[in-house]
């Protein structure tokens, strides 16, 4: 999947990954700026201890 792809199902299931860990992560940690996805995407992996192939086969099994 490419980071459009992956961008898109994110803005679809972004409310679900903000409940299931709302103890980790508020609402303004899941925001970004235009061509900031990456850097998003890097915030959460911190603050959730995951890698990045398992952030996105989240993202994507919502």
């Amino acid at each position: 999947m490419n980071l459009d792809q992956l961008e898109g199902k994110f803005k679809e299931n972004k409310g679900k990954l903000q409940q299931k860990y709302a103890e980790h992560i508020s609402e303004d940690d899941l925001q970004y700026s235009d061509g900031k996805f990456e850097e998003m995407l890097g915030k959460l992996q911190t603050k959730l201890g995951k890698t990045k192939e398992e952030l996105e086969k989240e993202i994507n099994n919502f």
